[in-house]
């Protein structure tokens, strides 16, 4: 199967019953997205299925959020604030602080069933059953073809989960080279203008705010390590957050997420190759680590530095000074959400997963040396 931009826009379409899509800057992503999967994901044949089922959605989610945005215009003047956006490589501890800070009442966060569903369907009720019970589904499935992801990351339908999942609407996300072989498409991210990505994440982030009166007041905290792709966009686009920035040593932490990428990947093409997948992602992580440092020396008091070490050991006492650090008090409720957090923490699954940099191409050796600039600066 090959997949065709005016194929899925067609399709989209014919689905939403519109094709009222708005600005189409995001055809310049969806274009190299598409060549990168049909020239280099080497699919098979249920993956080739699932990515034109997934593509088709994110367009129909495209359509319907500016049929609700013309049918509701008062969704353009919800006040969005992000407190902070938690980023960092992955595997550095950033998944328990997000979902530690999100338990704190006066914050929210996205939650995994609405990024998968961010749009009400007709004739649902506030309560979003329809939704929440096929995400629910969803991530069944996902880990009945991903039986290993669930040792490596643990996840939960409907807790917490990254924003990255409603970027993925834009075509310009971290999670489609993580999903999928596609070199040439990671390169190309990382040199394109994300704002127009970012100005619609904050559309996005309004539905979800207007639909749950619950969110009135509270401030956003955000997680993805994709953000590290666009810093001094999101810095731009959000300007009272902070980015919270989570360190481990690259050394685990690349492995890590090599070894997360090549279980993620299997689930699209049976042709992939772990000791490709290493390399792709230490090159990626080292010009992401450098583009950082090169906006915090130009705006250092928006930077906060969390090490994965505190995280682990001191949570209770990392996520306090955190809070201080954000401008909010501490109040004995947001102790008490913490303290809960953490006993529902120690009682998930939390599984074993062995690998090695060899397996994955890599070795220690000469990840501490393509690091020493990152290392050096901040571990």
């Amino acid at each position: 199967m090959t997949l065709s931009v005016d194929g899925l826009l067609a399709e989209a379409t014919a689905k939403a019953q519109s094709d009222a899509f708005g600005d189409l800057w995001f055809l310049e992503p969806l274009n190299v997205l598409v060549d990168a999967l049909n020239s280099e994901a080497q699919l098979s044949e249920m993956g080739a299925q699932l990515t034109e089922r997934r593509l088709t959605a994110l367009l129909v989610d495209r359509l319907r959020l500016r049929q609700l945005q013309a049918q509701h215009p008062e969704v353009l003047d919800v006040q969005v604030e992000v407190a902070a956006e938690i980023c960092g490589l992955p595997r550095t501890g950033s998944t328990l602080l997000h979902r530690l800070l999100s338990a704190s009442p006066q914050l929210t966060s996205t939650l995994s069933w609405e990024c998968s569903y961010p749009l009400p369907f007709p004739g649902e009720s506030p309560a979003a059953e329809i939704r929440k019970e096929k995400a629910k589904k969803m991530m069944d499935l996902f880990l009945e073809l991903s039986p290993d992801f669930g040792d490596i990351h643990t996840v939960v339908w409907d807790g917490p989960e990254e924003d990255i999942l409603l970027l993925d609407r834009t075509f310009t996300a971290m999670s489609f080279d993580s999903f999928y072989w596609l070199p040439t498409y990671g390169v190309w991210l990382r040199q394109y203008d994300q704002a127009p990505a970012y100005r619609e994440l904050r559309e996005w982030l309004q539905v979800l705010q207007w639909q749950d009166p619950t969110r009135a007041g509270k401030k956003w905290v955000l997680k993805s390590p994709h953000h590290l792709t666009a810093v001094s966009t999101t810095l731009d686009e959000f300007p009272d957050c902070k980015i919270v920035m989570t360190h481990r040593s690259p050394t685990s932490a690349v492995p890590s997420y090599a070894s997360m990428v090549a279980a993620m990947t299997s689930q699209y093409s049976d042709k992939g190759d772990p000791k490709k997948i290493g390399p792709y992602w230490s090159e990626r992580f080292q010009e992401s680590l450098s583009q950082f440092a090169e906006v915090r020396s130009r705006r250092p008091e928006r930077f906060v530095d969390i090490p994965f070490k505190s995280t682990v050991a001191q949570p209770l006492e990392t996520v306090t000074a955190l809070m201080a650090d954000l401008g909010l008090e501490v109040t004995p409720a947001d102790t008490k959400a913490f303290e809960d957090y953490l006993e529902v923490n120690r009682q998930e699954k939390h599984g074993s997963h062995s690998y090695t940099a060899e397996d994955f191409g890599l070795s220690a050796e000469q990840l501490e040396k393509d690091f020493s600039f990152y290392t050096e600066a901040y571990l």
